[in-house]
């Protein structure tokens, strides 16, 4: 046949293991041992196993043993095979795909020997490249809503590019069929623990404190994918289309009466519909210039916008209840007859309560949305939540002493203020004669109450045993039922606090303006990452005679570290230094901070020798 003529048929039959040789050897093996019923078939047969996975060819028996299920038995018969090949055949026999196509029966029936033969590498790369399978999401998932969610918000004009978690699972949630906070009963995983696979496969990023997600390339392809899939779904049959629909102009119009008229009927979305996506947007753009030039601008335009969708949501009268939140620490661990008693007065007393883990204080109250269960569903759907303002911390007198010898007590308010609640309480249980054996006597725990309530300004309740404090805890709860009863209730965002036009809408009925109890408990999580200014708190509430107040007063000033060693280095003499902070005012009466603190801080930050 002339070199230049193209041959034309079927080609011959690629073998998949570029260790044909081996692969035939053990398999006269496992057979020869199967025909005499020798167990040593299934160790063969595993090693064949191997070895097909395996892409890479082998020069001898030794190397093989890396392979799983290769030991020194099977290699050394490997090997001594190989040395008689090799000795009936020239030392120069080769083993691997180039030479042993025919060899090994497997060329096709008709094909001459004269057929130019495939390049080992090129054989190599097509056995080795097998396609990776596309990680899709199954449909109602976790994965599912998040990829949905975060590419609808990429696709509003003025969007920010990613979102916070508590938006994200709100918004996400009338996509998934799962609870994103809530796991299933007999599972410790909820709809969000989905988000790590997305991580995992480069899908989604995490990123700053609080975290933000964003889609990548590859996330934002599927969630395209998935997107179009959907509307594909939901479009149906053809119909008919209104003349807006078919103009093709782009212009959206927004009929606003059908929003109030919702409002009015009490219709709840969790996720925005169309044309209240359009409704929102329309309110972020400015009529005047469009779009705003300016970055920081359109920064804070974008920033409202996320504010007002949290605002969109909010709970009707009658539609939700009133329910008290236990902290499980309070009813597991330690004296459990003596935890076990609260929970049973509370059940005595007709309370409905909720046990849950609540990363700051004791007891609080949240306003949980009434569901009914969907027909052909196993579990109803989760409701919403928007927590109250009255957060509890609860103390026996020995819990005092031992959080005041260990620090706890001083962070444990610290957190209680920062955790967005406006009315925090301390109800501190008496032991009677007990209080007198504890390690502080017990004038210093009555101070330390009393500067809970004056310096601090908690409400302090005091209460004599278990059954006072649950007798306090249901009189509250039915306080705040008849409080809330006739309110309309909206959702804030803490990540908004501090912009103007924010503040104004939620400083027109403060009651009713209520943070999601996600937010909230996430929000309050104690080793969770801090920001510098966070630190700096902490570290100034370490100092003997630094309060909250003090230190925040320092904060108003001086946020970091780094601001203050600046003041320090800008001050003209030594007196000056350690005068620095002596004239800041802190609290309510607005005292000076004093020269003596003042002097302390300086020479903690700038005192380059041992401190005496």
């Amino acid at each position: 046949m002339p070199p230049d003529q193209v041959r034309l048929g079927r080609k011959r039959a690629v073998p998949s293991c570029p260790n044909p040789l081996f692969l035939r050897w053990l398999t006269e093996l496992r057979d020869h041992a199967k025909e005499k019923g020798l167990k040593t078939q299934y160790v063969y047969q595993k090693a064949i196993n191997s070895l097909k996975k395996y892409p890479l060819p082998l020069k001898n028996g030794k190397e093989a043993k890396i392979l799983q299920n290769f030991g020194d038995g099977i290699c050394k018969i490997l090997d001594e095979r190989l040395q008689k090949h090799c000795h009936e055949n020239g030392s120069n026999a080769l083993i691997h795909l180039a030479t042993l196509c025919n060899e090994s029966n497997m060329a096709e029936p008709g094909v001459s020997n004269g057929h130019k033969k495939r390049p080992q590498k090129e054989v190599l790369k097509k056995n080795t490249t097998k396609k990776k399978r596309e990680y899709v999401p199954q449909k109602r998932s976790g994965g599912y809503a998040v990829l949905l969610t975060l590419y609808r918000h990429a696709q509003m004009p003025g969007s920010k590019g990613f979102m916070f978690r508590n938006e994200l699972q709100t918004e996400a949630q009338a996509l998934c069929d799962k609870s994103f906070t809530v796991p299933d009963l007999g599972s410790k995983y909820t709809a969000w623990s989905s988000v790590s696979t997305l991580i995992q496969k480069d899908l989604l990023v995490k990123t700053h404190s609080p975290a933000r997600y964003l889609l990548t390339d590859d996330g934002l392809a599927l969630a395209e994918k998935l997107h179009s899939e959907e509307r594909v779904i939901d479009k149906g049959p053809v119909e008919d289309k209104s003349e807006e629909e078919s103009s093709g102009d782009g212009a959206d119009v927004v009929d606003l009466t059908l929003e109030e008229e919702e409002d009015d009927k009490g219709v709840k979305e969790s996720c925005p519909s169309k044309s209240t996506e359009r409704f929102i947007t329309a309110l972020s753009v400015n009529p005047a210039k469009n779009l705003t030039s300016d970055s920081d601008a359109s920064g804070r335009s974008q920033t409202l916008e996320m504010g007002r969708r949290a605002m969109s949501w909010h709970l009707l009268p009658g539609s939700y209840e009133i329910v008290l939140c236990v902290d499980f620490i309070e009813t597991t661990g330690g004296s459990s007859a003596h935890k076990q008693e609260l929970v049973k007065e509370l059940q005595r007393n007709g309370v409905t309560f909720d046990i849950r883990k609540l990363n700051v204080g004791d007891f609080l109250w949240v306003a949980r949305e009434k569901v009914t269960p969907v027909p052909g569903q196993l579990r109803p759907p989760v409701g919403k939540e928007l927590v109250l303002d009255h957060i509890i911390e609860r103390k026996r007198m020995d819990d005092l002493c031992g959080s005041i010898i260990d620090g706890r007590f001083r962070e444990q308010k610290f957190r209680l203020k920062r955790c967005g609640l406006r009315k925090p309480i301390y109800l501190v249980e008496e032991c009677g004669s007990a209080a007198a054996h504890l390690s502080l006597p017990e004038s210093t725990l009555q101070q330390a109450i009393v500067n809970t309530q004056v310096v601090d300004g908690f409400f302090v309740k005091r209460v004599q045993d278990v059954k006072e404090s649950t007798a306090y805890l249901t009189i509250m709860t039915r306080y705040l039922q008849k409080l809330y009863q006739n309110c309309k209730l909206f959702c804030r965002s803490r990540e908004l606090e501090g912009y103007g036009e924010y503040e104004m809408a939620q400083t027109e009925n403060l009651s009713c303006s209520l943070m999601s109890f996600t937010e909230f408990n996430h929000g309050s999580i104690k080793n969770k990452c801090q920001t510098v200014r966070e630190v700096f708190a902490r570290q100034l509430m370490q100092i003997s005679g630094v309060s909250g107040d003090k230190a925040a007063a320092i904060l108003e000033l001086y946020g970091t570290v780094s601001s203050l060693l600046k003041a320090y280095v800008q001050c003209s003499s030594e007196t000056e230094k350690e005068k620095l902070l002596s004239s800041i005012k802190y609290g309510k009466l607005k005292r000076n901070l004093g020269p003596a603190l003042s002097r302390t801080i300086y020479q903690l930050y700038c005192t380059r020798a041992p401190l005496s």
